[in-house]
């Protein structure tokens, strides 16, 4: 009995130790943005006292960050809502459709899960600005929207397939076509893993940072990503208008982890029990 008691200790301390070291850099910054130059190097690790607090540090972050947060909202809900809206519809054609040489599209198209994304950067470069579409956030859409199919139509698949058949031929004898049988039945049926796969395209698309840095050159088009990086690269570094603004830049990431880890982790047991 003792035995499992000191293991369930030794358990606890381990989740204990890994969660401080995850929770430590939102520390850093919470305590640091109330701090001027001056009070950061004489007392970096410590709070400061509540009275010498400067509140100015978060004002200048929110007036910094919210053209920036604008920009990245537009495209990473814009980039997601059309991410998934064609993977369900690449999916369901892949799963309910067969059609000759099917088998070979679909392994030619999973070969494309082996190719860095970092090795198409410059005939991507070339190709956007044969299109015009350098310096504009339409491009990061069309980019992570074109980059994220593989990944979703590879898992919403596999879903797909494993549907009950009764299920869509008792659609299509009531007149249901295709797009209503996706919308009935698919979206229903899969709507854990879509939940999921919904986080997962939002968080890649809020912090991408490669792509913007090369394809944006007006500050007002700017994302989170590449602005706070071009705030850290002033010649007077102010860490308390740097720690604010990276805090506020970390709050929507906190407010989905929150509310909807719940979801995650639901498509992730669903995804499980289907395969």
């Amino acid at each position: 009995m003792k035995l499992f008691k000191n293991r369930d200790s030794i358990n606890h301390a381990i989740v204990w130790f890994v969660l401080l070291i995850e929770l430590f850099p939102i520390y850093m910054m919470l305590q640091v943005s109330f701090k001027d130059n001056a009070e950061f190097i004489k007392n970096p690790w410590l709070p400061s006292n509540p009275e010498t607090w400067q509140w100015e540090n978060w004002a200048f972050g929110l007036k910094l960050i919210t053209p920036y947060i604008a920009n990245t909202l537009f495209v990473a809900v814009t980039g997601t809502v059309a991410t998934l809206f064609l993977a369900i519809l690449a999916s369901y054609f892949f799963a309910r459709q067969k059609m000759p040489f099917s088998g070979f599209l679909w392994s030619a198209f999973l070969i494309l899960m082996l190719m860095p994304g970092v090795a198409n950067l410059v005939p991507l470069f070339n190709l956007l600005k044969n299109l015009s579409l350098l310096n504009s956030l339409l491009a990061l859409i069309i980019v992570g929207v074109a980059g994220a199919q593989v990944f979703n139509i590879f898992i919403l698949r596999n879903f797909i397939e494993d549907l009950p058949n009764d299920l869509f031929e008792a659609a299509e004898m009531d007149g249901a076509n295709h797009f209503q049988q996706i919308v009935n039945i698919v979206i229903p049926m899969a709507a854990p893993i879509i939940g999921t796969l919904s986080i997962l395209a939002f968080l890649q698309k809020w912090n991408d940072f490669l792509l913007p840095l090369i394809i944006l050159r007006d500050k007002e088009l700017f994302t989170l990503g590449v602005g706070l990086i071009y705030l850290d690269g002033e010649y007077v570094k102010q860490w308390g208008q740097i720690m604010a603004a990276y805090f506020i830049a970390s709050v929507p990431l906190i407010i989905i982890f929150l509310f909807c880890m719940r979801l995650f982790v639901r498509g992730l047991s669903a995804g499980a029990i289907k395969g």
